[in-house]
């Protein structure tokens, strides 16, 4: 909300052929040059794990389901995958592990500071 963007469902449900899943928010923001609806979803991950690998791992599972279904049920919502600032600068910048990721446009992150819950970064 700091970031001027409505939150409308938290969590975000998502049907998907007889099961209930949920993506942790989604969020809304007007665009009033273009009087156009700008829609998110984002999963948000602590990333607390002493291997924060395992944690990628299993949060790049979350997120290339979730991608899959919104794709099929709204296509015009953008997913996100919240990380803390110490556990992107770990993964992405010091040791690059995952700059892959975003390189090959498999993951948009929003990189977010936990103690003010300010974003930090868009990560196209």
């Amino acid at each position: 909300m700091k970031a001027n963007w409505r939150i409308t469902n938290d969590p975000l449900p998502l049907a998907w052929k007889g099961r209930n899943l949920q993506v942790d928010l989604g969020a809304e923001e007007w665009l009033t040059a273009e009087q156009q609806q700008r829609k998110i979803a984002v999963e948000v991950k602590s990333f607390l794990r002493e291997s924060r690998v395992a944690d990628l791992e299993q949060a790049l599972g979350q997120y290339t389901l979730y991608e899959a279904i919104l794709k099929e049920t709204e296509p015009d919502r953008e997913l996100y995958l919240a990380m803390p600032l110490d556990a992107y600068a770990e993964l992405f910048e010091g040791e690059q592990f995952a700059q892959i990721l975003v390189a090959t446009n498999r993951l948009k992150v929003l990189v977010f500071r936990p103690q003010t819950e300010e974003i930090i970064q868009w990560i196209p």
